[in-house]
């Protein structure tokens, strides 16, 4: 990272790297969880400083961001990649190969001349224990198929 840096004309700051080393520790993370993680060891790294520079570290395509769903991006290492299948019920998001969207992507690109980036795209849909009817993180079976109805607006189905 130093030398990409240097090569733009930029420094490598203790900033930039507990940054960068953050969003590799947490894997998946919205600003705000990376700037919580700095935060423990640099107390005045504030959110701005964190929104700057992931900014810095996607132009560097060292990280890359998706949405999940509403609200802040998460980011994660540029290396990463994967489609993400994220449960509109339960918030559980699995990692599948980039191979799932071949043939959309290619097809995309051959009718449209779009190239599709499959690891930006995050799916929503029911996950497997949501459409068996349960969600593992409530106590207990649940007696019915969840329906939308039954989702409360943070997501999460309710009791």
């Amino acid at each position: 990272m130093r030398r990409t840096l240097h090569e733009r004309g930029l420094r490598m700051t203790p900033q930039r790297q507990l940054v960068l080393d953050a969003v590799r520790e947490l894997g998946h993370a919205t600003p705000e969880q990376v700037c919580a993680t700095v935060q423990r060891s640099a107390p005045a790294v504030n959110i701005t400083t964190v929104y700057r520079t992931l900014d810095l570290l996607e132009r560097l395509e060292l990280v890359r961001h998706s949405h999940l769903g509403h609200g802040a991006p998460t980011y994660s290492a540029h290396e990463h990649e994967h489609v993400h299948l994220v449960c509109h019920w339960c918030g559980e998001v699995t990692e599948a190969p980039t191979t799932l969207l071949a043939e959309l992507t290619d097809r995309v690109d051959g009718e449209f001349g779009f190239r599709l980036d499959p690891t930006h795209v995050a799916l929503s849909g029911t996950c497997a224990t949501c459409a068996n009817g349960r969600d593992e993180a409530a106590p207990g079976p649940a007696t019915t198929t969840p329906t939308p109805a039954d989702a409360t607006t943070s997501g999460e189905p309710n009791a």
